[in-house]
């Protein structure tokens, strides 16, 4: 899954992919909010991302599944294509 955290006064968000579910993940943010602290995620290939929790604006979530690359279909738009 790839969660998507924008941050206070940033012009960018940060996009990590995980393997954690979404309810764990806001667990996390919760619980770094409650203590003042970081909100720390790590990412599929080890590399941790820290945000002060109380600069975290928004967390989207999206399923990592069916991801278009480059200009060409999904393999699986691609499947339903040819089979119509």
């Amino acid at each position: 899954m790839e969660v998507k955290i924008g941050v206070q006064y940033a012009p960018r968000e940060l996009s990590v992919s995980t393997e954690e579910e979404p309810a764990a993940v806001l667990a996390l943010l919760d619980q770094a909010i409650k203590d003042g602290t970081v909100f720390t995620l790590t990412d599929t290939k080890g590399r941790t991302v820290a945000v002060p929790a109380e600069k975290i604006a928004y967390l989207d979530f999206t399923s990592d599944v069916g991801r278009k690359v480059g200009f060409g279909l999904a393999a699986s738009e691609a499947a339903t294509a040819a089979s119509k």
